[in-house]
């Protein structure tokens, strides 16, 4: 038997969904990013070979900015502090935040700008993962049509996505915008340790409570699974 020759190639087969389809996604557009990692000394090797494997859109720049030495919330205002300061970075469209211990697909990234494209309303769209160990919850914090504003965690729906009141900052993907607002609190992220904080709170929660007073808003998009690390065991959540 011989093989029959497919020329012309399967993408070419309905060339308005192909053309859909990359519509949809928003590679055709600027979609630049730097990558923001408040690393520990160590990254775990699972986590490592998982970012090995990260896509990006194609012939689209990315700079992976490693911010160390630091209290995560200090890591994350002092880099992107940086970043707004930079003539050509500070242009760029996203941000993507990425901790020490999150394991994502290798389409995450694409899934997240292509969230992004289908919903501008919202200003950051995060990945799903939990908190670690048993009983763990989603990280989809807060539910807006409740007042008033808490952060209890909501459920997950599959292949939803889901508007809350805060996401974590593991795996999430922000439009660079946001931070230039100047009505934004400086430092941007700031963990709460008490009385003279205002109280006592994680820094990305923080930073939530103070972005919604000026109509920012985010989601956590279901349809992209992140694990998250135990770096001890090596156990996935």
């Amino acid at each position: 038997m011989f093989a029959t020759l497919e020329a012309g190639g399967k993408h070419n087969e309905n060339i308005d969904a192909t053309t859909a389809r990359l519509i949809e996604a928003g590679s055709w557009k600027d979609q630049k990013i730097v990558v923001i990692v408040p690393a520990a000394s160590m990254v775990h090797a699972k986590v490592a070979i998982c970012w090995m494997n990260l896509a990006f859109p194609p012939n689209q720049a990315r700079v992976p900015f490693l911010a160390q030495g630091t209290e995560v919330g200090e890591a994350y205002s002092i880099a992107i502090e940086a970043v707004l300061g930079h003539p050509d970075l500070s242009q760029w469209p996203y941000i993507l935040t990425v901790e020490h211990d999150n394991v994502p697909p290798p389409f995450a990234v694409i899934d997240l700008l292509k969230a992004m494209e289908e919903h501008p309303e919202y200003d950051c769209i995060s990945g799903l993962y939990f908190t670690k160990g048993e009983g763990g919850c989603a990280q989809i914090w807060g539910n807006p049509m409740e007042t008033p504003l808490s952060f209890k965690p909501q459920p997950p729906k599959a292949n939803e996505i889901v508007e809350c009141c805060g996401t974590g900052m593991g795996f999430a993907l922000w439009r660079m915008s946001m931070f230039k607002d100047e009505r934004l609190a400086r430092p941007l992220f700031k963990t709460k340790q008490g009385e003279a904080d205002g109280g006592l709170g994680t820094q990305d929660l923080a930073f939530w409570a103070e972005a919604r007073k000026y109509g920012y808003r985010c989601a956590v998009d279901c349809r992209v699974k992140v694990g998250h690390i135990d770096t001890k065991t090596g156990e996935i959540w």
